[in-house]
């Protein structure tokens, strides 16, 4: 006679579905765990994966983010050596004028306007021809007033500084406008 045979049969039963369910529930714990274990490789991958792809993405911004930068740092230099460039005319243009002024006022130079000789309705008596005995060649001239010259060179000098004006207005908006 055996040991088991001693052991009345409920309780072996008992004892067969106990060691059953803790075979199963050893089997269920073990399971669990490789699987929580598969499953923490799996998440550490997958967020090693976006960490690379978030620094890829921060590099790629970066390196956008500089470029821009240096676009409009070279924009903003070409514009500076453009708005120089343009100040150096107006002024240059100013002194030009300034000096005619200056000559108009001392009497230094006389502005005078070509006048048609051929015209009779104008009532000039000025002769169509030079006479022989004269150094001036060329057509009849008339004297302007000097007020009249310094009106006429304010005019020209405010005409000047609108186009030079103009053409920085147009550079400026071919330089912003022309992708580089």
């Amino acid at each position: 006679m055996r040991l088991v045979d001693l052991i009345p049969l409920q309780y072996r039963v008992l004892a067969a579905g106990f060691l059953l369910f803790a075979l199963v529930a050893t089997s269920a714990v073990i399971a669990w765990t490789v699987q929580g274990w598969r499953y923490g490789q799996q998440l550490e991958k997958q967020a090693r994966l976006h960490t690379e792809t978030l620094n890829q993405i921060t590099l790629a911004s970066t390196a956008l983010q500089r470029a821009e930068q240096d676009k409009r740092l070279a924009l903003e230099q070409r514009l500076v050596a453009n708005d120089q460039t343009h100040y150096r005319a107006l002024t240059d243009a100013q002194r030009d004028q300034d000096r005619l002024r200056d000559r108009l006022a001392t009497a230094d130079v006389r502005l005078s306007v070509l006048l048609d000789a051929t015209d009779t309705a104008n009532g000039c008596a000025v002769p169509a021809t030079t006479s022989s005995g004269g150094v001036v060649h060329g057509a009849t001239r008339a004297r302007l007033d000097p007020a009249h010259a310094q009106r006429i060179i304010g005019i020209t000098d405010a005409g000047d500084r609108g186009l030079i004006a103009l053409a920085a207005c147009q550079a400026y908006a071919k330089e912003v406008s022309t992708p580089k």
